[in-house]
């Protein structure tokens, strides 16, 4: 009786919050997490989930392992970091590092993006970061959100390198897998401008700007599928993740062409939750914490 009357107050206070938001000026977006997330995501640990990946480059299959970490922390917009010393002026986030390893024949890749969402009321992340790592050398991009996104792109590949862009706020692809885990129902649907992927647009090379994009989702019992499609990038994404709180990703799928001239075939990149655990990882750093790793299928 007492959980379900603390739930009923909880419902209580969000509704009254979305009544007085929907009657303050339009353009003050209120994107509510779910009530169930606070307990959830500030226990003092982070969600670590491994993934058994099946990467498209160079117009082949490629398998490896992909890492999603979501953690909570404090985030200081005036060093545009992680807040080491906190105060009244920084904001709560949740942080998604998420990592991609995978050899393609004789050489390795390693992507890392990193994402810093508002964890009250978010629209857009504060912060997006991507690096991609190969033999060949390697790439940098980051967005801060400011009046408008500001992004510098540094890149080994000519033309690519010491980029400075301006763009208009709208959605980012890179905010969907948090914006799930918050409160899928703030997903946007329909007919949308959207900025892809970090990690699409350092592997296929294409201009780093809004996208039309047309966005469904299509519950399924347990599960419930998040599907978009760029018609201008022939390319298409599903991410399926747990219909019921915690909202847990499953799977993701993203169909585009992959390799050039001959070798370019449209493929489908594949990732699958293998293991998931909740630990304060970084306590875990001595060689005996290996262990973890191998709890998570990484070793």
């Amino acid at each position: 009786m007492k959980v379900a009357l603390n739930r009923n107050v909880l419902n209580l206070i969000v509704g009254s919050f979305l009544l007085i938001a929907c009657s303050s000026n339009s353009s003050e977006i209120s994107n509510p997490t779910d009530p169930l997330a606070k307990d959830y995501w500030y226990d003092g640990k982070a969600e670590i989930a491994s993934y058994k990946l099946e990467q498209a480059r160079y117009g082949e299959i490629h398998k490896g392992e992909a890492v999603m970490i979501f953690v909570t922390e404090q985030f200081s917009k005036k060093s545009w970091t992680k807040a080491d010393n906190p105060t009244d002026d920084d904001i709560p986030v949740m942080k998604l590092n998420f990592t991609k390893k995978f050899n393609t024949g004789i050489y390795p890749y390693s992507m890392m993006l990193s994402t810093f969402f508002p964890f009250e009321n978010g629209k857009n992340a504060i912060k997006v970061s991507a690096s991609m790592q190969e033999w060949c050398g390697h790439t940098y991009m980051e967005l801060k959100n400011k009046k408008q996104f500001e992004v510098r792109i540094d890149s080994y590949f000519e033309g690519e390198s010491e980029k400075d862009l301006k763009l208009d706020e709208t959605h980012l692809e890179d905010d969907f897998w948090t914006i799930i885990r918050l409160n899928p129902d703030n997903l946007p649907v329909g007919k949308a401008k959207v900025i892809p992927s970090f990690f699409y647009v350092q592997l296929s090379h294409e201009d780093l700007k809004a996208y039309d994009c047309e966005l469904s989702k299509k519950p399924n019992g347990d599960l419930t599928a998040y599907q978009f499609t760029y018609p201008d990038l022939d390319r298409s994404m599903t991410i399926t993740y747990e219909t019921n709180f915690p909202h847990k990703i499953m799977s993701w799928e993203e169909t585009y062409y992959s390799g050039w001239g001959d070798n370019r075939q449209k493929l489908r990149t594949k990732a699958v939750l293998n293991q998931c655990i909740r630990e304060d990882y970084w306590n875990k750093n001595s060689v005996s914490d290996s262990t973890y790793r191998r709890r998570l299928g990484l070793d």
